[in-house]
This record gives C-alpha cells, sequence and structure tokens, in this order.
C-alpha cells in the first residue's frame, strides 16, 4: 500500500522517543487533545499533562517494543495501525521481563505531519 512504510515509520518514531528516555519526546508524538488508554494504567490519559505522567512512570522501566503483527488502513487524513506488540523492559532494579500486548494507534495528518490522537494498548488476555 500507498502509506504502509510511511505510517509504520511512525511507530519506530514512537518507539525511538521511548527509548530515549525523555517523557517529552514520547508526549510529542501526540496530538495536543490525543487520548491515551494505557496498558499499565486504569487512568485514561487526555491530554499533554497526563500522557507525560504516564509515561514519566513508564519510561523508568526502559522499554524497548516490537511490533509482532501490524494492520495499516489510511482513510484520507485518519490512519491506523492495530495489531500485537511485546514490550521488553530492564528496570535498573529487578530482573528484565516482557509483555505483550494489543494496540491502537490512531494517527492524524495536522497540517504538516502524523500525530496520535488516539492510542489503546492492552495486555494479552490469554497466557
Amino acid at each position: 500500500m500507498k502509506y504502509d512504510q510511511e505510517i509504520s515509520a511512525l511507530f519506530d518514531a514512537w518507539n525511538q522517543a521511548i527509548q530515549s528516555g525523555d517523557p517529552d519526546k514520547v508526549t510529542a508524538q501526540y496530538a495536543f487533545n490525543g487520548i491515551l488508554l494505557p496498558t499499565v494504567s486504569n487512568q485514561v490519559r487526555h491530554n499533554h499533562t497526563e500522557i507525560r505522567d504516564y509515561f514519566v512512570h513508564f519510561l523508568a522501566k526502559r522499554p524497548k517494543g516490537t511490533i509482532n503483527e501490524s494492520n495499516i488502513r489510511v482513510y484520507n487524513d485518519i490512519a491506523i495501525n492495530s495489531g500485537v506488540y511485546t514490550f521488553d523492559f530492564t528496570p535498573p532494579e529487578g530482573e528484565p521481563f516482557s509483555v505483550t500486548g494489543r494496540y491502537t494507534f490512531v494517527y492524524q495528518w495536522l497540517g504538516n505531519q502524523w500525530l496520535i490522537v488516539e492510542h489503546h494498548s492492552s495486555m494479552m488476555p490469554e497466557k
């Protein structure tokens, strides 16, 4: 598809921001009014302040994401990438561990760039 590589690269940019350890770099990937439904928090995050707060704690575990399955669709100025990803964590204290989850990133073309307007992540229900 025409946009698959471009949309796929958005996850790579987000993952690089995650690996930087800088919550501001991660938050910058989201639209100002973006929504985050995070994996390891019951609180829906509605704006940059709340999204940043989530990533301050998430990044402390030193995550690195890998896409296991990706499904990309583009509808005019909206792009959706959903599937399965795995995060490997190497916390400064404790043993390394991995978590596999389902994800949906919804991006919107906002003037000159794609930004995340919706991100839903949940752990796989079956072991």
